[in-house]
């Protein structure tokens, strides 16, 4: 047999080999549809924000995108997975923050094995797509801080895997839909704060059994807030809306693991529910810029905010009228309070003082204590008179602690004049 000077090789053992190279090629390779789904992107992205070193700008489709990813063809915004019948999905689309602008709408987002997408902090404008519904492995998408206009669309209620949605800081309009009751039952985190919403809350808005993180923030909502709200909440934010009526009791009662309530600059109503001081987990209370007129303490003689976990609260700028709540002297962590500019009146209570200057072993002293712009009277307490410069914040400005005059009185009672007019006449603190 003639040698052609090739090394001797089993070929049983060169077929084996051969057929593994095979395999791994296969494997390899995008599915034509996640391909053409990236390719549809880079097309309606607009040409001049592929700015050079950017993710998409490097995307060249004349080679197989998974398979050159991370390479100069394709250096970054998306990822891959093998995960059926040996072909690549992409499972992961996060555009870096690169300024992109241009509409999605138009792209058929038929991305079977998505789970994250991701293209936050660009210019993207136009409709969110109908088509997102398509993305049913979804478990985060988050749209932030782009210019997306119309309303939500009612179909990212059938993405039962999602877990986190963040709208944020986009020009959306009209209301929250009703099928986000229904689908969203994996949904913890709902950001759709800094929009143009409108309208109420959908119904059985507690349905959503899994959300811990709720931020409507600067928005139009209106309407009363629910009497029942999803109990493992653990933060709600809800400031600079157009919510009204008073707060349910009820609303509050399931919540175990709040630690954030901040409901200011709304038109809220009547009294502050005390049952508000008796969650053990809530950390910050914010209610200030609202309507509230007075301090529900039907239920005073309760022992439960002894136990509260409360370390700052703000119920500032309302209308808040009678004496100063005594037991917010007694919760052992609150070392901030703010109650400016109300109607309070009577004198301040030495234990507010004492547990600013001279606290009780394991309370937390006042480092915040704001009650000016109220009708206060009487002397400072003296513990007050020796606190040593810069050890708290107090300011007892705006009120009438020397003597009220007696227009104070008559503003008090009956027929009121206006708030500034009556502080107007007042002998206030300089």
């Amino acid at each position: 047999m003639v040698s052609l000077g090739f090394p001797q090789f089993p070929f049983h053992l060169f077929l084996i080999i051969s057929g593994l190279g095979v395999i791994s090629t296969v494997e390899s390779k995008t599915y034509w549809g996640d391909a053409q789904v990236l390719k549809e992107l880079k097309n309606k992205i607009d040409p001049s924000s592929l700015t050079p070193g950017s993710c998409v700008s490097s995307w060249n489709f004349t080679v197989d995108p998974c398979d050159n990813l991370f390479t100069e063809k394709f250096t970054c915004g998306f990822r891959c997975d093998s995960v059926v019948s040996g072909l690549s999905r992409v499972t992961e689309l996060s555009l870096d923050q690169a300024g992109y602008s241009g509409s999605l709408s138009s792209i058929f987002w038929n991305l079977p094995y998505l789970e994250t997408l991701d293209v936050s902090n660009n210019y993207f404008s136009g409709q969110i797509p109908e088509s997102f519904s398509n993305l049913t492995r979804l478990s985060r998408l988050s749209l932030s801080r782009n210019s997306f206009t119309g309303e939500i669309p009612s179909s990212l209620g059938f993405l039962s895997m999602l877990e986190e949605l963040y709208l944020d800081n986009n020009n959306l309009e009209g209301t929250i839909p009703e099928s986000f009751n229904n689908g969203l039952k994996s949904l913890k985190r709902l950001e759709i704060q800094f929009n143009n919403l409108n309208g109420e809350l959908p119904k059985n808005f507690d349905s959503l059994k899994n959300l811990n993180y709720l931020d409507l923030s600067d928005n139009g909502v209106t309407g009363k807030l629910p009497e029942a709200l999803p109990e493992f909440l653990v933060q709600i934010s809800m400031r600079n809306n157009a919510f009204s009526g008073c707060l349910q009791p009820e609303s509050f009662t399931k919540l175990k693991y709040l630690e954030v309530l901040d409901l200011s600059y709304n038109n809220f109503s009547g009294s502050v529910p005390f049952s508000l001081f008796q969650i053990p987990s809530l950390e910050q209370l914010t209610l200030s810029f609202n309507k509230f007129s007075s301090m529900n303490l039907a239920s005073r003689y309760a022992l439960d905010y002894l136990q509260s976990g409360l370390i700052a609260v703000d119920l500032s700028n309302n209308e808040i009228e009678g004496f100063l709540p005594m037991f917010l002297a007694m919760m052992p962590k609150l070392a901030s309070l703010s109650m400016e500019n109300n109607k309070l009146s009577g004198m301040i209570p030495t234990q507010f003082a004492l547990k600013t200057v001279l606290p009780e072993p394991g309370v937390s002293p006042f480092e915040r204590l704001l009650l000016g712009g109220n009708f206060l009277f009487g002397g400072i307490p003296s513990p007050l008179m020796a606190l040593k410069p810069g050890s708290a914040n107090v300011r007892l400005v705006g009120n009438c602690l020397y003597r009220c005059p007696l227009i104070f009185f008559f503003c008090q009672g009956g027929k009121q004049k206006s708030y500034q007019e009556c502080k107007r006449f007042g002998h206030f603190i300089p």
